[in-house]
Parts: structure tokens; sequence; C-alpha cells
């Protein structure tokens, strides 16, 4: 017999998930990727039952990376729902991935209950997962009553979004998880952060300044950041350069922020740009290790800086900053352009055509490379090829990892839009593109296009049946080389072993879609790259296409073999010679 009061009493409760879920809802997160286990099964299951579109992942960590890729793309945060310890410990090098990159993205983290954990009881899965994750993103919470869950959720929102967006953790213990409390009172108790964050005008005195620096310049320069992607300053950027024809260099997240194929572009003669710049404005770019430091024989020893940056705790990392514009970048931007009436700056034709005529000359060396068409291929045939299909495709989202297949494509293929190119960006992590592509491809419906090395696909590359399952328009691909940074390398041992860097050039990892019901493709020459890749993206379908490369192809980090220090004794002290050079002279 059903006891009707009983009944009638639980009709007018609501739950920790069904709240949680809510109160989500209600803050705009349309998407939570993650792996579901013990607490929050019923949590996710809840979610997608109310709305909030669910992508079961494979891993914790790629869960992550695909709700920060929709973070970047979009500007708001998607959820990453991970179990508790392991699964919590799995997503927490993306999570501090996020916060350096600067994506918006919250982890909620099942866990186990709080008593037995802080008494060291020996629980299950037992880890205090709040005071651990604070290190690793902007800010970390748990809920401990299912009355703060509306505070929790508005908290980090505004948090993930605010300042330099990064990354948010929250708590949801098991026996939170377990608390229910009245429907009513939950209604009138749930808030949402405001949103979007107000934006952060800086002082009108730096951007007078900066505005007279740029007048004075011989040879000013812009350096874009992907802050400037992440602030969606594309129209005010686009604009700064039409009036003042200064010419820029996109970082490599910021491709696309003024389309590639701009005459403004320096990515031709980055060198000579970086070698000879006076005043170089810095858009939403740090002088970390991608940049030297601001210093060194890339840079002008007396060049002068000029940053725009939301953090101040960023002004002056690494050198003297002459001019610090402390604000949003979309405002700064609005505001420079107002200030260039009264404030003349203008590009000289002399600087200009300087430049113009060393991207000429370095166009057509690099033009030679990328159509050698040289069999087995080295990445430039292969990502010649690729770029011809992803020029007909200019508004499809590209994924990228690897070492020379990351440094090699992020020269040769060309981004026209904004937010289009997601890679590892500042940490320089692999192991993130595959999520990266899984979440462009959910946050926006658009096809999207991954490339790849072998390396740094085995990491993530799991996810594909996700893809599959999903049915999401990806196209992968992987140039195989056989190794991490290449496949040659010898054993400089005796036991008959692979080198420590070598990895199958055998393979056929186009195979590994054709289990989960998608197209394989096997590419060996630049016209078989092309043709195949062009049949998988016009397909709209899951698909891979494995391009084989040399195993001598490639070369030892990519483009950072300086970050790799060389032993001073034994046989790699002057640099092994392994069994064929790459290509003519590539040498370790």
């Amino acid at each position: 017999m059903v006891d009707e009061t009983a009944t009638n009493a639980n009709q007018n409760l609501t739950d920790s998930p069904h709240y949680l879920a809510e109160a989500l809802l209600k803050s705009g997160v349309k998407t939570m990727y993650g792996v579901v286990g013990i607490p929050v099964t019923d949590f996710a299951r809840i979610a997608q039952g109310m709305g909030i579109r669910y992508i079961g992942m494979r891993h914790e960590e790629d869960a992550v990376n695909a709700a920060a890729a929709e973070g970047f793309i979009t500007g708001k945060p998607a959820v990453a729902l991970t179990v508790s310890a392991p699964g919590f410990l799995n997503g927490l090098a993306a999570m501090l991935e996020a916060t350096t990159n600067g994506f918006p993205v919250i982890m909620i983290g099942g866990s186990s209950s709080r008593h037995v954990v802080d008494m060291h009881e020996g629980e299950y899965e037992g880890l205090d997962q709040m005071n651990y994750a604070k290190d690793f993103c902007k800010e970390s919470f748990r809920i401990d009553k299912i009355e703060d869950i509306p505070l929790a959720v508005a908290r980090a929102m505004h948090v993930a979004c605010s300042g330099r967006p990064g990354a948010v953790y929250i708590d949801f213990p098991d026996d939170a998880v377990a608390q229910t409390m009245d429907k009513d009172e939950a209604e009138q108790k749930l808030w949402i952060a405001n949103q979007p964050a107000p934006a952060m005008p800086p002082a009108q005195a730096s951007i007078d300044e900066a505005l007279k620096l740029l007048s004075e310049a011989k040879n000013p320069l812009m350096l874009v950041g992907k802050g400037a992607a992440l602030a969606q300053a594309e129209d005010e950027l686009r604009e700064f350069v039409q009036k003042t024809d200064i010419p820029f260099q996109p970082m490599s997240m910021a491709k696309g922020v003024i389309p590639d194929d701009d005459p403004h572009c320096t990515a031709s003669c980055r060198g000579l740009a970086l070698r000879t710049a006076d005043v170089v404005l810095l858009v939403g770019a740090r002088l970390n290790w991608m940049l030297n430091f601001g210093e060194g024989k890339e840079w002008n020893p007396n060049v002068k800086f000029i940053q725009i940056e939301i953090d101040p705790n960023e002004i002056e990392n690494a050198r003297p900053i002459a001019c610090p514009v402390v604000g949003d970048i979309k405002s700064a931007m609005a505001m420079l352009n107002a200030g260039l009436a009264k404030t003349s700056v203008k590009a000289s034709d002399e600087w200009l055509n300087a430049l113009k005529a060393n991207a000429a000359e370095n166009d057509a060396k690099f033009a030679a490379r990328v159509n050698s068409n040289t069999v087995p291929m080295g990445h430039y045939d292969a990502l010649g090829a690729i770029k011809k299909v992803y020029d007909q495709h200019k508004d499809m989202y590209l994924a990228n990892e690897g070492a020379n297949t990351l440094d090699d494509a992020r020269n040769i293929i060309d981004i026209y839009q904004p937010r289009h190119r997601l890679d590892c960006g500042t940490w320089g992590v692999m192991g993130c593109a595959v999520g990266y592509a899984i979440g462009a491809a959910v946050a926006t419906g658009k096809q999207v296009l991954y490339i790849g090395g072998d390396s740094g696909f085995g990491f993530d590359g799991m996810e594909i049946e996700v893809a599959c399952r999903y049915n999401l328009p990806i196209t992968f691909v992987v140039l195989n080389n056989g190794g991490i940074y290449r496949g040659d390398f010898e054993n400089l041992g005796n036991d008959g072993d692979p080198s420590p860097l070598t990895l199958s050039h055998d393979a056929h990892y186009e195979r590994m879609i054709e289990a989960f019901g998608g197209k394989g493709y096997y590419a060996t020459t630049p016209a078989e790259v092309e043709q195949m890749v062009g049949e998988a993206v016009n397909s709209g379908k899951p698909s891979f296409v494995h391009v084989q490369l040399a195993d001598y192809a490639g070369k030892e980090s990519g483009h950072i073999g300086n970050l790799n220090p060389k032993p001073v004794v034994g046989p790699l002290a002057t640099s092994e010679m392994t069994s064929n050079p790459y290509l003519k002279g590539a040498h370790m």
C-alpha cells in the first residue's frame, strides 16, 4: 500500500542534483562534458533530463578540455563533471591549462563524505578535493549545504568570466548530493550572477601615453595574443589596423582575430619585425617563454613596450613596460581608435615596404618546401596539402597538437576567423586537441579539423569514439612519422628494444575510427592527402585520415629544441645523427 502522506510530502521537495542542474541552466550553462560514476551518476542523468546537453567522454582530462574549448569559443563557461578522487585528479591538469590559457570553465567533482575524509578514516576514494584544487584554478568552492548551491554557481560563473577568465572548481560531496529542500523555498533562494562581467576601461591618461609613443615610433608593431580573441575584440583591432597601417604579429590562438591573409600580417617576416620594431603594442599577449620574455637577439634591444592587460599582476612580469594600459582589451582598443582623431598614428611606407620585401622572400622559400612533392612526405608537404582543403572551408575550426605537427601547421595553415584555432597555448601541453575538437563541434555545430602528430594523438585518441557516438562533424588527421619528434632514433644500448622516442611507423591509425563506425583513409602522397581530407571534410561525418610521413621527418622538440638541454658527454653531446636527414639537412 502506498503511503500517500509521504508521497505528497516528497512532491514539495527538491534535491541537490535537481537544484544544481536548475541553477546551472538559469546561469546559461548549455553543455556538460564528463565521465560519470560515484557519487554523481544520477546528477548527470538529471541534468540531461532537465535540458543540459550531456557529452559522455572517455577520460576526465578530455572532458575538461572540451568544456574549456567551448568557453574559449563562446566566452561562457561550460561544465566538466568528474567522479571522486582519481577522476577529479585526472581533470586537474586540464583545469590548470584552462586557467593558464584564460579559458572560462567550471569543473564539478563528486567527492566522498567530508567528515570521514577529514578524520582520515579510510573513506572510499577519500580526498580533500576542494583544497587540492586551489593551486590549479582561479577559485575552489565546496557545497556543504543544498541552500548554498545558488551561491556556488553564481560565484563560479562570475569568477570564471571576470578579469582574465579561467577555471573554477565546485566540490559536490556525496552527503551534500543526498540533501533535500522545500521546493518553494529553493525557488525563492535561486539567483544568478550578473553576466557578462562589466567592462573595465583603462585610465584615459594611459591611452593618451600609448598613442603618443606610437605616433613617435619609426617602426611600430602590434603583437596580438589570445587575450584579444578571448575579449572578442576583433572589430576594434581590425579598425585600428585599418586606420593606422600598423603591422601586426599574431600569436598562435590569436590567428584569425585579424585574418592571416591581411597584408599587415607579419607572420612571414616575424624575425625582421621583432628585430627592428622600436615600439610594440602588446594586445592580450604576455612576454613569456613564447616571446623569449621580450629579451635576447630576436628583439630590438631598445624596444619600448605598451601592454594592454586586464590583470595588473601581469604588467612587467618579465621586463620593463614603458606604458601599462590596465583594463579590458575591447574597451582599450575602442579608446585607442577614438584617440586617433586627436593623435595621428601611421606606420611609414618605408617600414611596411621593408617588411613586405622580407615576407615575399621568405614566402618563396616556404613555398618550395610546401610544394616539393617529396615522397615519403615530410610535415611541410602534408600540411601544404591540408591547407588547400582548409582554404576552401575558411569557417572550419582547427584543433592542433604535436611538436613538428603543431609548429609547422601554425606556420602553414592560415586562419581567417577569430577563435577558430585551438592548441596547447601558453602552457604547451600535449593531449588537449581531441577534447578541444569535440568541444568546438558541440559548441558550434560546425566542421572541425583535428591535426595531430602520432605522439600527441596518443594522449587523447580514444575520444574519437565520442565523436562517432555523437556523430560530430570532425575530421581527424594524424601525421605519422613513427615517433616522438621523429621515428628513426636509435637505441643507445644493446638490449634490442626500440628507442625511448620510437613509436609504430607501420601503424594504421585510421582503422581506429572504423571500429566505431567512422570512415578511415590512408594517405601516402600530397595528392592523396588533399583528396582524402577534402572528401572527409565534405562528408560532414566523423572521419580519420592517416598521413604517412617518412620516419626521419621532424626535429627534436619541434621549434623549441633549446628547451631540451643536450648532454655534455656521450654519444648525444655532439648531436645524434639519425639514419636519414630530414629532407635537407635538418639534423638534430
